[in-house]
């Protein structure tokens, strides 16, 4: 049973400003010493803001949605709308369309009918980027230019929601930018390939085994345990991951003690999904493809 929900939850206020705080000293670090290794703790604190990010798009830390929005307004990540996030992570919260195609917004999974029409090398690519290796080095390369151009269509359309998340995003990137480039004295090009793109990157190890492409629902999402919480922080315990899909209220530190109160419910409902630690999910996949790209059951389906 959860504990009852705190007007303002304080842990996740606490890492939100603690993380953009990092930030702008790792980044001032840098930039005004040239303490580089300090470009390594910025990206890893653009990787921990989106996953502040997650926790507010559920509606934490308080009940104020606009207040949460401002709390993680400054778009350190650079590469996705925080709008758009929003609408497209809830819409993959509807657990039985999870990995379909046509209708989970976060899926690699395709069509078959879709996958057969890609030319060689693009296949190639994306099966590249189906192990974990590939995740961590290519990942970005092709996740961020398909969204983007997905989303060009979009804007142009008449949903001004759509239009206003961009510009919202706008501004948020202006100032991300204007306090690394003109504050801090780094380049654009080093904020986005040595801050923004590794910390993009690295969320592809938490998203990597999330969701199989299953016939049970439940046996589709995995939960990784990462007993020495280092990944667990980072990701704001989202490796609990199918802990998270039955209770997407649940803040961030309510979920270790959910599943450890009922780990045998949770794993004899997933089938088993899970892993020990990151660990040993890179052992197994680092070179390796998870599963085959073509989903196993809704190949022939039209959209």
């Amino acid at each position: 049973m959860l504990h009852h929900p705190l007007r303002v939850e304080w842990p996740t206020v606490a890492v939100i400003f603690g993380t953009t705080a990092t930030w702008m000293l790792a980044t001032w670090a840098a930039g005004q010493f040239g303490w580089w290794p300090m470009l390594l703790l910025a990206s890893l604190c653009v990787t921990l803001h989106s996953s502040c990010q997650h926790e507010v798009l559920h509606g934490h830390p308080t009940r104020n949605r606009l207040l949460n929005e401002a709390l993680i307004f400054p778009a350190l990540g650079l590469f996705f709308p925080f709008r758009r996030f929003r609408v497209l992570h809830l819409k993959h919260h509807n657990d039985p369309h999870l990995t379909d195609p046509y209708e989970d917004p976060e899926t690699n999974y395709m069509a078959s009918v879709d996958w057969d029409r890609l030319p060689a090398p693009v296949q190639w690519l994306r099966q590249a980027n189906n192990t974990l290796l590939g995740r961590l080095i290519i990942g970005p390369l092709i996740a961020v230019p398909g969204f983007w151009l997905a989303e060009a269509k979009v804007v142009l359309g008449r949903d001004t929601r759509i239009r206003r998340a961009w510009m919202l995003h706008a501004i948020g990137m202006a100032m991300a930018l204007g306090w690394a480039m003109v504050v801090c004295g780094l380049s654009f090009s080093t904020y986005l390939f040595a801050v923004a793109y590794p910390g993009f990157a690295l969320l592809g190890l938490r998203t990597f085994l999330e969701h199989r492409a299953e016939a049970a629902v439940p046996h589709r999402t995995c939960i990784i345990e990462d007993r020495s919480g280092l990944f667990g922080l980072l990701f704001l315990n989202n490796n609990l991951h199918l802990v998270h899909h039955k209770l997407p209220k649940a803040p961030w530190y309510e979920l270790p003690r959910i599943y450890g109160m009922a780990k045998e419910h949770y794993l004899a409902l997933n089938g088993g999904y899970m892993f020990p630690s990151y660990w040993h999910m890179a052992w197994r996949y680092l070179l390796r493809s998870k599963a085959p790209l073509p989903h196993p059951f809704l190949g022939e389906r039209s959209p």
